[in-house]
């Protein structure tokens, strides 16, 4: 389902835009709220994230996120119902984005067949290899949710082809080693990276991990088939408000 939404849109446009929050950030009812912004300014897909106390992919500002929504009390169950409420109302795909942990406490297969009964498309699990997920990837695949992998620039291209073969949906491509919210550069070496990504799976491909402004979305089209941005839009949020990522998201998906 979510790799043919996606075949659909890319007839319509070059690059797709996909954005991340964190539920609960910077509380429950500002989440929401900054959800509706993002998809009326032109989100093609959003990453919901269920906040976990050790998110070990993400950089500063994402990890501040989660620690605010744990303080608030923000509960699984709270952001399940939450993010259920948001496939109703809107129509674009959205994914959850957690850690292994969160799953396993709620309960493997009742996560997924939930995920299945709210139409939430598919998940990323940054801590849960392949071969450690058999029973995750085949409940997904049985719920035909998306299991979606991520590359990293130091990952063979055997390793890559592997990945893929479990995977659905995209490929989430890492843009650089560490976590989220540093600065990439955007050269060469990303192009090449991403030349050797597309030659190990037929999957559309995501890229994220530090694009923050639309010469980075202009360099990625024709390389990537989503452009994703995360703690960038956190970030103007915290510093300039709505009004500032409703202009930056509109900016961004032009």
């Amino acid at each position: 389902m979510l790799k043919q939404y996606i075949a659909e849109k890319l007839k319509q446009k070059d690059i797709l835009l996909m954005t991340h929050i964190v539920l609960g950030y910077p509380n429950m009812e500002a989440s929401i709220q900054l959800i509706d912004i993002m998809v009326e300014a032109g989100v093609d897909l959003m990453e919901l994230q269920i906040p976990f106390s050790e998110p070990i992919a993400d950089g500063p500002i994402i990890l501040k996120a989660n620690q605010k929504a744990l303080e608030n009390n923000v509960t699984v169950k709270e952001c399940l119902e939450k993010a259920a409420e948001m496939t109703v109302k809107h129509s674009i795909p959205f994914l959850y984005m957690s850690y292994f942990n969160i799953l396993y406490k709620y309960g493997l297969q009742a996560f997924i067949e939930k995920m299945s009964a709210d139409n939430i498309q598919g998940a990323i699990v940054p801590d849960l290899p392949p071969e450690e997920g058999t029973d995750y990837i085949q409940w997904m695949k049985e719920n035909k949710r998306a299991p979606i992998f991520i590359y990293s620039p130091n990952t063979s291209n055997e390793r890559m082809r592997v990945l893929s073969s479990h995977g659905d949906g995209f490929i989430y491509c890492v843009a650089r080693k560490g976590v989220t919210g540093k600065k990439t550069q955007f050269s060469s070496e990303i192009d090449d990276y991403l030349k050797r990504c597309r030659n190990t799976t037929s999957l559309p491909l995501a890229l994220g991990f530090g694009v923050k402004e639309k010469s980075d979305i202009d360099f990625l089209k024709g390389k990537a088939d989503i452009a994703v941005v995360g703690s960038e839009t956190i970030k103007i949020m915290n510093e300039k408000g709505f009004n500032a990522v409703a202009d930056f998201i509109s900016n961004l998906s032009a």
